[in-house]
């Protein structure tokens, strides 16, 4: 066998993502929240990124002196096209009263006789100390404990119930677990649980249910067996409204069982809900929908979003025949990253423009008409018109929201599938979701409309689907079955 050196040519095509890439396409994907907070976080990093100083502060005595005479050195106005935006330079005066008595003025602030404000005396409370919040359900716990007749040993056991307490008030830990980590016995625990079942709200530390509802009748009087009956054994009866059912079974009328379930209709599953610290989320939109005159407008929103700018200082050292080494590779490297961080921030805010003014093209009976006249669209049809990948346009319009004189809406809105009518036209699926949901809103509720009612019913509006699309739909709508809607009281 022999040996040899041979030279071989090959040409191949590979893809390969550079960093520099990587991060354009991450920028096109963040919310404009979180492109806030990383450009925050660039600034912070990168020495070169500094943020653009739209006007300089000027004094007051310099204000008479910018008065424009001369047309030549006036200010221009900038009319952004994309925007529909115009920034104009406006004169203002600072006066101040010409009887202001500066003289008194100042020797009553001065004079040593003044006497001194509360605030100057004593210490005044950091601004921590004077916000206030909602109690929690553990903390309104908790605080009931401490005045409750516990002892040691049991408001520890208290505290790790009151700990495994959720939200809603259920109990989510198994008390064997809990008697474990306190070391004592079973009985223990249960009976303070016992016990914390007695505080307020009614029904919390419950482990089910059944449970909590109990927990809740315990002062109805009269009324107490009967309930008690009701929930013990006919809860699933309940569920299905299955009426008849339960008057025969606890040998009653059956408009005294509608009354117990009245009352039961009353008692609030969830204790610890008034109590939950959950809030409502705010959505800063990222683009705006406005018309102006007959035409729709598309303005990004950049408000408190930093506008970067390469570092003058860094750019001319650079250019200095001295500098040289290590730092002056390190600040190119620092340089190439600002710059092509500015130029993807640059090409996010414009493909986000150019994708929503496709959307608005396609959908402007929406803005015009309202929901029913949304139109089947798909991310093949934006990216054609903008000459993109779907890809792109999906890392786009994701968690993105737009303005419009109809609400906040998300980009993801506009994209539904569509369904043939009889005529061959598409319906979209958004609006007969909307379309179901007025029926159901308008429906009687004492004899709601099933699924194959809705399919009469969205056939005689033209819209040919099948019941189980509806249940579907429905589903998603977060809309009960017609047997759980029904109410006969």
């Amino acid at each position: 066998m022999a040996l040899e050196i041979r030279q071989n040519l090959k040409l191949s095509q590979q893809l390969i993502i550079t960093p520099q890439l990587q991060q354009s396409i991450k920028l096109l994907q963040l919310s404009r929240l979180e492109l806030l907070e990383m450009v925050r976080g660039e600034i912070l990093e990168n020495p070169v990124l500094e943020e653009e100083v739209e006007s300089e502060e000027i004094k007051p005595q310099e204000i008479k002196a910018q008065e424009f005479t001369d047309n030549e050195n006036a200010p221009e106005k900038k009319v952004d096209h994309e925007s529909q935006e115009v920034m104009t330079v406006q004169e203002g005066e600072i006066k101040e009263p010409n009887d202001f008595d500066w003289d008194n003025y100042i020797n009553t602030y001065s004079s040593p006789e003044r006497i001194s404000s509360a605030s100057e005396t004593e210490e005044s409370p950091t601004y921590e100390n004077t916000l206030s919040g909602k109690a929690s359900l553990s903390d309104h716990l908790l605080w009931q404990l401490h005045l409750s007749d516990f002892s040691e040993e049991e408001e520890e056991i208290g505290s790790l119930l009151i700990g495994s307490i959720n939200e809603d008030g259920y109990l989510q830990d198994p008390l064997e677990e809990i008697a474990e980590k306190a070391k004592v016995p079973l009985e223990k625990v249960e009976a303070v649980l016992g016990r914390i079942q007695r505080f307020d709200p009614p029904g919390v530390g419950a482990r089910d249910l059944k449970e909590c509802l109990l927990l809740q009748i315990r002062f109805c009087g009269e009324e107490h067996q009967a309930l008690e009956d009701l929930i013990s054994h006919h809860l699933p009866e309940l569920e299905r409204k299955d009426f008849k059912k339960i008057a025969k079974e606890m040998h009653l009328e059956i408009n005294e069982v509608l009354r117990l379930a009245k009352l039961l209709h009353e008692l609030d599953p969830k204790p610890g809900r008034p109590y939950s610290q959950s809030s409502a989320e705010y959505i800063t939109p990222d683009v705006q929908v406005c018309k102006v005159g007959d035409e729709w407008v598309v303005v990004l929103n950049e408000d408190g979003l930093p506008k970067l700018q390469v570092s003058s200082f860094y750019r001319n050292m650079i250019k200095k025949p001295d500098s040289g080494g290590k730092a002056k590779e390190y600040i190119q490297g620092k340089l190439k990253s600002a710059l092509w961080l500015i130029r993807s921030i640059h090409q996010r805010q414009r493909t986000l423009y150019k994708v929503v003014k496709t959307i608005v093209k396609f959908q402007k009976d929406f803005f015009e008409k309202g929901v029913e006249h949304l139109k089947p669209m798909i991310l093949r049809d934006v990216a054609e018109e903008v000459s993109m990948h779907e890809s792109t346009i999906s890392r786009v319009t994701t968690n993105k929201y737009v303005h419009t004189p109809r609400g906040i809406f998300e980009l993801k809105y506009f994209f539904n599938n569509g369904v043939l009518n009889p005529d061959g036209d598409s319906v979209a699926s958004e609006v007969i979701k909307n379309k179901i949901h007025q029926l159901i809103s308008q429906e009687n509720v004492k004899s709601p409309y099933s699924d194959q009612d809705l399919v009469g019913l969205l056939k005689e509006n033209n819209i040919n689907i099948a019941r189980r699309t509806i249940a579907k739909y429905r589903e998603m709508l977060g809309i009960l079955s017609s047997s759980k809607r029904r109410q006969l009281f």
